[in-house]
């Protein structure tokens, strides 16, 4: 009779080429039996193949399905209606002049630098009585001071008109002493649009989203634009303004869902700093960059 029979181990292999070819789909199981001869036998072909399907991740269940998720949606190089192509007519050829189109492509990048305002008395019965307290003013300090540090030839500051926006503007002025400066009711807080998620903390009436949403929408066309092909040297805006506004304007100028401006957060006197290029692509630089407060001068709310 053979020897003692048992199973000494169970070995599972699954290969596949990761990024460099194809998933192969091969799973080799093999058990490893103790008999007379010490051969080795396969599984089931059947239980190898169920094996390799769990290990799939990601998939639904089908070997070798591919796993990275396709682009949903391509950039809009016209988000700004201000593509050239777009704003001449072909001629009877279906070509577009070119002597004219050249004259309509911008050359200089814009930058624009989103300051959120200090900490105030949130308690306030009116906007007159939301002024900065005193860590407010030490952030704002501490932001002009690095806008300086960071020597840009900037062009124009606005600021909205709430009372803790301008005190922090005035503030900022200070270190930007050669800046001009603009008010901008357009730029005040509010509800840009409903969050989503929807957050239960905060919950504007309708009338509130219809209303400030028009207003912000119109503040980022009026800021958010390629330059103009006229413009011959590149442009450093400030924008000293409020968490909501800002919010917003990075998820339209970024071409996301503007539903997503609450799952972001910044601190007052954050820079978020964001670039538009001559063809229309736009770029992140910083978001919330709070780097220039020290930690026990930082706050949200």
């Amino acid at each position: 009779m053979a020897s003692r029979r048992g199973i000494k181990f169970m070995k599972v292999a699954i290969g596949f080429a990761g990024g460099v070819g194809l998933c192969s789909g091969v799973a080799v199981v093999a058990k490893v039996i103790e008999d007379g001869n010490s051969k080795p036998s396969l599984l089931p072909t059947a239980l190898a193949a169920s094996i390799f399907s769990s290990a799939n991740f990601g998939s639904s269940g089908t070997a070798g399905k591919e796993r990275h998720p396709s682009p949903s949606v391509t950039w809009d190089f016209n988000w700004d209606r201000r593509e050239p192509d777009s704003l001449i007519r072909s001629e009877t050829d279906g070509k577009l002049p070119q002597e004219e189109l050249k004259k309509l492509k911008p050359t200089a990048t814009r930058h624009i630098f989103m300051i959120r305002h200090g900490h105030y008395f949130i308690d306030g019965a009116e906007d007159a009585q939301r002024k900065l307290t005193l860590k407010g003013c030490e952030q704002a300090v501490f932001t002009g001071h690095r806008l300086a540090e960071l020597n840009f030839p900037y062009t124009l500051m606005y600021n909205s008109t709430m009372t803790r926006a301008r005190e922090t503007a005035d503030i900022i002025a200070k270190h930007l002493p050669e800046v001009p400066r603009e008010e901008c009711s357009m730029l005040r807080e509010g509800a840009p649009i409903k969050p989503e998620p929807p957050a239960g903390h905060w919950k504007p009436d309708v009338k509130q989203f219809y209303e400030d949403g028009a207003r912000i929408e119109a503040a980022f066309r009026k800021y958010f634009h390629r330059a103009d092909a006229d413009q011959a040297t590149d442009s450093y805006d400030v924008l000293v303004c409020h968490a909501n506004v800002i919010r917003y304007f990075v998820c339209r100028a970024m071409q996301f869902p503007p539903e997503a401006w609450l799952r972001m957060s910044l601190h007052h006197g954050s820079i978020t700093w964001m670039s538009i290029r001559p063809s229309g692509r736009v770029s992140l630089r910083t978001l919330g960059d709070a780097g220039h407060i020290p930690p026990d001068k930082l706050s949200v709310s």
